[in-house]
């Protein structure tokens, strides 16, 4: 075996758990948290239109969750039994996972910006457009469109030079093309003077140079080369893709049901409700952003030893990152309620509706957010353990089971406080069924005989 592999498997399953935690989670969650920076540079620069273009990107986050989802099924489901296979040192096994799982997605990319493209109108109603808001929205969705095999194929390489300990790589990656947007964002929109085309614009050349700063990175570090050689349509692949990656297929796809079904019910308040959520929206997935990339972390942690059978560092990682997450998400839900209307502010003309129904969803988010690093890391290492079930349905649990009835039913007893409410219901709700789920979990981590 290559002496770089070798020394991997070694410092995966012998490093001190935390500070290997950190050293691969420090990466993922700058990756993160810039990708999430750079969506929330959209919707800044996009509200210096006016308020449906605000709305507009809202509306084609739906669109790009969809994107992200995929992207996550093919390359979480592909990298979980990478780091499985790697940690079991059969590299011929997951070289061939790694080529399976790349191009699939690629294919699947061009399959939505097909049938996106021809049925782009009623897609944007789909979606949650109004009127007012489609022009805009379909001139950002068209070009997304275009870019989405680039944009589900990145998501893909991202996971999977994840999964093999080589955060770094990725985070190059994701980290340039999302400083280039932020650069071109301005360029494009006023300069130019491409409105909401040319925020797209900017999204879809920062994805494609990501995209190749990706597929540059899986060259690099020991990294598993991606050859259309190993590529198979074997049966048993994509069965491990499924059942690896549904549980994220789930969690980022229910997401885009939860913001279709959000923008539905802020419609009938108007743009000005459409505009406000979104903006909200952005912002806690800018903190959802942060623990998540310090699950991914925990993830390729929880991989390997998992599948060397050392039970004890799977455990003693989990509630190092639950501890770590909930002590962050805490100091994050205090201030960001005492600044709520200062970040709101940032993303609206001096639209009072915005401003008003924004600033009460972000403080009443936030309060039920520093649940969900119990709810994350709990999840996560259901979905790497290979606990189908449970995993994913704690993943269709928060933005699905609980959230989408909500958000539909309450504003018609409590009208826009119903919309408000609905997210923090949620995450309680999803806390309170995930604890006797996980403590299951965690009583079958007993060491081998």
């Amino acid at each position: 075996m290559d002496i770089t592999h070798q020394e991997k498997f070694s410092r995966m399953t012998q490093a001190p758990v935390n500070k290997l935690v950190l050293s691969l989670a420090v990466p993922t969650v700058i990756s993160m948290l810039v990708t999430s920076f750079y969506n929330m540079a959209d919707t800044f620069f996009v509200s210096k239109i006016n308020t449906s273009a605000t709305g507009a990107v809202g509306i084609v986050f739906s669109l790009m969750a969809i994107l992200q989802a995929c992207g996550f099924f093919f390359g979480q489901g592909s990298g979980i039994f990478i780091s499985r296979m790697l940690g079991m040192q059969n590299e011929k096994e997951a070289e061939k996972m790694a080529a399976t799982g790349f191009f699939s997605s690629f294919f699947f990319g061009i399959l939505i910006m097909t049938f996106g493209l021809v049925f782009i109108e009623p897609l944007a109603y789909l979606l949650g457009s109004t009127d007012t808001i489609l022009p805009y929205a379909m001139d950002y969705m068209r070009i997304i469109l275009i870019g989405a095999p680039f944009m589900t194929s990145s998501f893909t390489l991202n996971n999977q030079l994840r999964f093999q300990g080589n955060a770094f790589y990725s985070m190059i990656g994701i980290v340039t093309g999302a400083f280039l947007n932020i650069v071109l964002d301005p360029l494009f929109i006023f300069v130019f003077q491409l409105g909401t085309a040319g925020a797209a614009l900017a999204t879809v050349i920062s994805q494609f140079v990501s995209f190749l700063l990706l597929l540059l990175g899986t060259t690099r570090g020991g990294s598993i080369h991606i050859h259309i050689k190993n590529f198979s349509f074997r049966k048993r692949y994509y069965l491990e893709i499924f059942r690896c990656g549904t549980p994220s297929l789930l969690r980022q796809g229910i997401a885009s049901f939860a913001s279709i079904s959000l923008n539905l019910a802020a419609g009938a308040y108007g743009d000005g409700a459409i505009a406000a959520m979104s903006v909200v929206m952005r912002v806690m997935l800018f903190l959802n952003s942060a623990v998540i990339g310090f699950g991914q972390g925990f993830q390729p942690v929880c991989g390997f030893n998992y599948g060397a059978g050392l039970y004890h560092r799977v455990k003693k990682a989990f509630w190092f990152c639950v501890k770590f997450a909930t002590v962050f998400l805490i100091a994050a839900a205090l201030a960001g309620i005492l600044l709520a209307p200062q970040v709101i502010s940032l993303f609206t003309r001096d639209d009072m509706q915005v401003m008003e129904i924004g600033t009460w969803a972000l403080r009443f988010q936030l309060g039920g957010f520093v649940l969900f690093g119990w709810i994350i890391m709990s999840n996560m290492m259901m979905q790497n353990m290979g606990k189908v079930f449970r995993a994913s349905f704690l993943a269709l649990a928060r933005q699905g089971i609980f959230f989408i009835p909500l958000v539909l039913i309450l504003p018609q007893f409590f009208g826009i406080w119903g919309i408000i409410l609905a997210q923090p219901l949620s995450d309680i709700l999803t806390f309170i069924v995930s604890i006797p789920m996980e403590i299951t979990v965690l009583k079958e981590l007993k060491p081998r005989k």
